[in-house]
């Protein structure tokens, strides 16, 4: 299967990821020829989707983290609501802790993949925050 393909191939159990850097349009067609090479070989079509989530990360066909940015947000809110819900104390050494264990990771995670861009999902990370007060 790897014969002929330019960009990195990588096999796991029931799946392939064909990786490659596209900041040009040279990076862009290596990756496209690729897939068309790929296609070739199996009897099965290369399926096209709109999003796609890998590593618990969902990046939609425009490489846009919007979704993931608002996703996060609804699962710290939704810890956050636990929170206070659960904990009768609101002072601030009882609930950073918990905010910085329970909460933050939910925003955190793979944040160097999918950092928020723009400022709406921004806007959405700093709600959670003044939320937390």
């Amino acid at each position: 299967m790897g014969s002929r393909i330019e960009c990195t191939l990588n096999k796991f159990a029931d799946d392939t990821k064909l990786c490659g850097v596209v900041d040009t349009l040279e990076g862009r067609d290596a990756i496209q020829r690729d897939l068309d090479r790929l296609e070739r070989l199996g009897d099965e079509g290369i399926e096209s989707s709109p999003e796609e989530k890998d590593l618990g990360v969902l990046i939609d066909e425009k490489l846009n983290m919007s979704r993931q940015c608002a996703l996060a947000a609804q699962k710290a809110n939704h810890v956050l609501g636990c929170i206070k819900r659960g904990v009768t104390s609101r002072s601030r050494e009882v609930i950073l802790p918990l905010y910085s264990t329970l909460v933050r990771p939910h925003l955190e995670y793979c944040i160097q993949l999918w950092g928020p861009q723009y400022k709406t999902d921004i806007d959405l990370f700093e709600q959670v925050q003044r939320r937390s007060r």
